[in-house]
C-alpha cells in the first residue's frame, strides 16, 4: 500500500454498476481504501466491501444530514463496529448547510451517542463538519462537544473529514488529537493551503470523498479512489516538501489513526 484514501464511499448507488472495476484501478496503483457509510445501509456495504477485499476498511454510522428519516440505532451501530474491519465511528458531526433550527438538536444526540461508541470500543471517530449559510460554526461546536468528552476520556481521537476551516480551529482539532484529511478540492481551489503549510505533516491524511469533488486533471467526472495520488501530489507541492516524503508520512498517519 502506496497512497491510502481515507474517505470514499464506494457503497453509494454511483458505483453500483463498476465498484469492483474502481477498487481494481486502486489496487493497481496500490491504494488503500476505507469505505465510510453515511446511513444502516451503506454502513452494511462498507463492512461488506471491507470484508472481501484487501486493503479495504470500513467506517461506519450515521451522517447528521444525509438520511434525517434514520432513527439512531445505537446497539445496530455498536454490533457492527465490532467487526474486525471496522476502523472507525461516522461520518458525524454538525452539517449545518441546509438545517432547519429543529434539526440541531438530532445532530448532537447522533453526534454524541456516536461518541459514546467510539470511546467504548476504542476505535477513532470520522467528523462531517459544515458550516452554515448563515454563519453558524459547524467546526467551533463540534470542538466544543469534543472538548466535554476528552475530559471523560482522553483517548478520544479521530478525523476531521474533507476540513474547510481557517488554521486556528485546525490547530484546535490537533490539540485534541485530531488529524485533518483534505480532498481533490486543494488542486483547483487556494482557501485550503494556509492549513496545509501551517499544521504538522503526521497531523495529515488523504482522501477522495469519491463519488464526489474530483481533482485536477479529472475535475467534472465522478471520483475514484485511485485519483488520491493527485491529493497527496499537491500537498507536498503546497508545502514544499519531498513528494516521497510526504507519501511515506501520509500512509503511517492513517496506519497510527485507524490502527490498520
Amino acid at each position: 500500500m502506496k497512497y491510502i484514501d481515507i474517505h470514499c464511499h464506494l457503497n453509494l448507488p454511483e458505483f453500483d454498476l463498476d465498484y469492483s472495476e474502481a477498487i481494481s484501478r486502486a489496487q493497481e496503483k496500490e491504494v488503500g481504501m476505507i469505505v465510510v457509510g453515511v446511513d444502516r445501509e451503506s454502513s452494511l456495504k462498507a463492512v461488506k466491501l471491507a470484508e472481501e477485499n484487501k486493503d479495504i476498511w470500513a467506517i461506519i454510522g450515521l451522517h447528521p444530514a444525509d438520511n434525517a428519516k434514520e432513527v439512531f440505532d445505537i446497539e445496530f451501530y455498536k454490533k457492527l463496529a465490532q467487526n474486525p474491519k471496522v476502523v472507525g465511528i461516522g461520518e458525524t458531526g454538525f452539517d449545518y448547510y441546509h438545517m432547519l433550527p429543529e434539526d440541531k438538536a438530532r445532530q448532537q444526540d447522533i453526534f454524541e451517542k456516536q461518541i459514546t461508541i467510539a470511546n467504548e470500543l476504542k476505535k477513532p471517530l470520522m467528523l462531517h463538519l459544515r458550516n452554515g449559510k448563515k454563519g453558524e460554526n459547524a467546526y467551533t461546536d463540534a470542538l466544543e462537544v469534543l472538548k466535554k468528552h476528552k475530559k471523560i476520556n482522553f483517548e478520544l481521537k479521530g478525523n476531521v473529514h474533507f476540513f474547510a476551516g481557517n488554521l486556528s480551529e485546525a490547530q484546535e482539532f490537533i490539540k485534541l488529537g485530531f488529524k485533518l484529511s483534505f480532498t481533490g478540492v486543494i488542486t483547483f481551489a487556494r482557501n485550503y493551503d494556509e492549513v496545509i503549510k501551517n499544521i504538522p505533516l503526521n497531523m495529515i491524511m488523504t482522501e477522495t470523498d469519491a463519488p464526489y469533488v474530483a481533482p485536477i486533471p479529472y475535475r467534472g467526472k465522478r471520483n475514484e479512489p485511485s485519483y488520491v495520488i493527485e491529493v497527496v501530489n499537491k500537498i507536498a507541492e503546497i508545502r514544499g516538501e519531498e513528494r516521497e516524503k510526504v507519501r511515506i508520512q501520509l500512509v503511517e498517519n492513517a496506519k497510527e489513526m485507524f490502527n490498520i
